[in-house]
């Protein structure tokens, strides 16, 4: 037998064939892998913007909060629950609260329960799909469903004496400023408008995500453009002013990334105030100094309350 030749009959180009089949393999199966991790993170993406639990965890009069139960009727016959926090006197505005993507008020209002006893009612909604609201959560329906909180707010307070305020945090900061942002000229419009936490790009907030893992990084591009891109508050924001804007975004938020309300915040028209925090992702008023810089804009909007 020749020296240098496999004593088992395998030749060479045959170990190159059964290595070449093998790393195949290997790839086609991380390239699934990475597929699935996409298509699971996209599917999660319409979850990321909706996810709803219909589990009332907690009533704001266990805080000692007086509280109404609202239920009203959307335009395409779904019906909406929201809580209406009373106010200690004297009145001194009426605060719209719109929540973030997951569970429902019942897990939210603890960011806003503190109010009440600064003399702002507060108004809970739940969109459709959360808590006791019927339907099923998608973007245009939610913002049907806030243009019917507002309406109902409106003929509840009317007249320009009651100061106005809406207060959205993350995707209900998107809302905020995509339903005030798309009103009329004329339309009755809100003392002003405060913004915690929202994105500034869906879709760039889908690749930052999918860039985030080595299995989805390939997938960044051609799965966000999946998602919609007509409800990016950076292309609404600036049809809200002469209406005060305050822009609130934590350096630490892990959540959406500084940067996006940075950018919301440079679309912006003035008068425009920006609050920098450092808490986890709209955990803002759960420190004293941030609740009194909204204190201070909800006493007067067209003053740095910084």
């Amino acid at each position: 037998m020749a020296r240098g030749k496999p004593s088992s009959g395998i030749q060479a180009d045959q170990i190159v064939n059964v290595t070449s089949d093998k790393f195949n393999t290997l790839a086609n199966a991380v390239f699934k892998l990475g597929l699935l991790g996409a298509l699971l993170f996209l599917s999660a993406c319409s979850g990321l913007l909706f996810y709803p639990d219909k589990h009332i965890y907690r009533t704001p009069d266990q805080a000692q909060v007086r509280y109404e139960n609202i239920y009203l009727n959307t335009p395409d016959g779904e019906r909406l629950h929201g809580w209406l926090l009373q106010a200690s006197p004297p009145l001194r505005g009426v605060v719209y609260f719109l929540h973030g993507n997951a569970e429902n008020i019942s897990t939210h209002c603890g960011n806003v329960l503190w109010l009440p006893q600064q003399g702002y009612e507060v108004f809970c909604l739940d969109y459709r799909g959360f808590g006791l609201s019927s339907g099923k959560p998608e973007m245009a329906g939610a913002l049907s469903d806030v243009e019917t909180g507002y309406e109902w707010l409106k003929t509840r307070y009317p007249g320009a004496n009651t100061p106005f305020f809406v207060l959205g945090q993350s995707i209900g900061a998107v809302l905020s400023i995509n339903f005030v942002g798309q009103m009329p000229p004329h339309a009755d419009k809100p003392t002003a408008v405060i913004a915690d936490a929202p994105f500034s790009d869906l879709r760039e907030i889908a690749r930052e995500k999918l860039a985030a893992g080595w299995l989805t990084w390939a997938f960044q591009y051609p799965f966000s453009y999946i998602l919609p891109a007509n409800y990016d508050p950076e292309d609404y924001v600036g049809n809200i002013s002469p209406v005060p804007l305050l822009m609130i975004h934590s350096v630490s938020d892990q959540i959406i990334p500084y940067h996006h309300g940075e950018r919301v915040f440079q679309h912006a028209g003035d008068p425009k105030y920006f609050l920098s925090t450092n808490t986890p992702h709209t955990a803002t008023f759960s420190i004293a100094e941030y609740r009194q810089v909204l204190l201070n804009f909800l006493a007067n909007p067209k003053r740095s309350p910084l």
